[in-house]
């Protein structure tokens, strides 16, 4: 009776299980989607608003070229499209997640407004953003046609869809919105780097001016004052006129060690008369710890290369001589296809670092300005092991350039 009495009962359970509702379906997506979503919903009216604007603002101006105001509002224009190409770079950055370097800033060479003019016209990036807007509508409009229908009817497929059109509007901002790749690159970095060799040349120049001024100047000042003295008591006082002209001697001596060391510091006889490996065997020779150096160069570089080089090895040595603590060091110098390559090693303390604000943070910056590089392997208790690599120009080759 049980059994039948569950025989019974078991179709009207499964009857109440099949007459009660399901729960509502829910969007389950994350916020990364969503994003990509409204990115989408959003390309129409930012596409409408930037084609019609590029339309007519580049209409006008190349119509209207023939004319006084036609190259100005054509210039006014491509500035815009600079500007809605920022603006949307801001967008896919926010929405999509990609961030986009900004194009270097219009710099005109000539002065003058027709110099900006013309700037302006020419300007690929101005061009390039025109283009991105233009193209732009078509795909606006199917994007948002494609997200409002699958939102009311096709949600389960609406993640996967939502992440390739996501992924075609990032490859459409990298390609158009982007600046030039590496010429855009190029030429910031050649910007910075003529900054940094500016400012390294305006510091040597005030250091050679101080050192001038402060060391043989006043030498060569108090010598005169000397010799004007001893020349007013040789009748009177022969013998301390004598004296006086043997200190003037002496200041003489001084006066002229400071000029050669002076000399030596803007550019040394040696490296122009005997090369690389004579200069640096020479500064070697001054540091007050025994260095080895061994130099394997078949010809010779540049005379600016060879100059950066030099200037390398001996403010390196000075730090060894100042702040390593080290017995020995060495000086390795070599050619390795189109780089010349330098090796410093010391086994002294260790501790060394090219941080912003170190002496080889501003060794560093100068030879990035040439294309050069510095490793700094310094661990504490040491050894101390600097590269700086330089690239090779023949000297030949940079003579004929002159």
């Amino acid at each position: 009776m049980n059994t039948r009495a569950l025989d019974e009962t078991a179709p009207e359970s499964a009857q109440d299980d099949e007459s009660q509702p399901l729960p509502p379906a829910r969007l389950v997506f994350g916020a990364a989607t969503w994003k990509e979503i409204a990115h989408l919903l959003v390309n129409l009216p930012v596409d409408l608003v930037c084609f019609a604007y590029v339309v007519i603002i580049l209409t006008l101006g190349i119509g209207l070229s023939v004319t006084v105001i036609g190259l100005p509002l054509l210039a006014g224009g491509l500035l815009g499209c600079r500007l809605l190409g920022r603006m949307e770079r801001a967008r896919v950055r926010g929405l999509l997640g990609v961030r986009i370097d900004e194009p270097r800033r219009l710099r005109s060479r000539d002065g003058g407004f027709f110099g900006w003019l013309w700037t302006t016209i020419k300007d690929p990036v101005a061009w390039r953003h025109a283009l991105y807007f233009f193209i732009r509508l078509p795909w606006g409009v199917l994007t948002f046609a494609l997200a409002v229908v699958l939102l009311l009817v096709g949600w389960p497929v609406l993640p996967w869809a939502a992440r390739g059109l996501g992924n075609a509007d990032r490859a459409m901002a990298r390609g158009l919105l982007s600046p030039s790749d590496e010429l855009e690159r190029r030429i910031a970095e050649l910007e910075s780097d003529r900054g940094t060799v500016v400012d390294t040349a305006a510091a040597d120049l005030r250091r050679i001016e101080r050192d001038l001024h402060d060391g043989a100047q006043a030498r060569l000042v108090a010598l005169a004052m000397d010799l004007g003295l001893a020349k007013e008591k040789l009748t009177e006082d022969p013998e301390a006129a004598a004296r006086m002209v043997g200190e003037a001697h002496g200041e003489v001596k001084l006066a002229l060690q400071e000029l050669r060391d002076l000399a030596r510091g803007i550019h040394p006889a040696v490296l122009t008369d005997r090369g690389l490996d004579a200069a640096l065997s020479s500064v070697a020779a001054r540091c007050t710890v025994p260095v080895r150096v061994v130099a394997d160069l078949p010809t010779r570089p540049a005379a600016a290369i060879e100059g950066i080089a030099y200037f390398t090895v001996s403010e390196l040595l000075t730090n060894i001589s100042k702040h390593s603590g080290a017995s020995t060091g060495s000086v390795d110098v070599w050619r390795s296809d189109e780089r010349l390559l330098i090796q410093v090693r010391d086994d002294g303390r260790g501790g060394a670092s090219a941080d912003a604000g170190s002496g080889l943070a501003g060794l560093a910056e100068r030879l990035d300005a040439v294309d050069g590089l510095l490793v700094v392997d310094s661990p504490r208790g040491g050894p101390t092991t600097i590269t700086a690599e330089l690239p090779w120009r023949d000297r030949e080759n940079a003579g004929a350039a002159r």
